[in-house]
């Protein structure tokens, strides 16, 4: 048990139509402050958006999830967002918000290799 360190996560939902409420599971984010660890992995499952929304642009919810992406790495791209210290970046991303991309609520846990673990909970929720 010792060997473990805290992680917090959440899922990363699809919204095609908020006023509708529906949505489906396309990503995981976890932060791991003792590895100083953030990261983020998605897929879009086109037969499942197809079924909520056809007529919702790919290739714009493809540039959102980047954007994401360029946040949790850090980098100069991620704009002023990007440039914040990790915890930071990691509650803004998981931020309550009401566009089509949105996170759950934060859980947290204890693992020993976070990126394994980011992986672990994408495979479980998401795919």
């Amino acid at each position: 048990m010792q060997d473990k360190i805290k992680f917090e996560y959440a899922i990363i939902r699809l919204v095609p139509k908020v006023e509708r409420g529906e949505f489906f599971n396309i990503g995981a984010i976890v932060y791991a402050k003792q590895k100083k660890f953030l990261g983020v992995k998605y897929h879009i499952d086109n037969s499942k958006l197809e079924a909520f929304c056809k007529d919702i642009d790919i290739n714009l919810i493809n540039k959102y999830l980047e954007a994401w992406e360029l946040v949790c790495e850090g980098k100069k791209e991620g704009g002023r967002i990007g440039a914040l210290d990790l915890p930071d970046r990691f509650h803004w991303l998981t931020a309550s918000r009401s566009t089509i991309i949105q996170s759950s609520e934060v859980h947290s846990g204890l693992c020993e290799n976070p990126e394994k673990t980011l992986n672990d909970i994408f495979q479980k929720f998401v795919l």
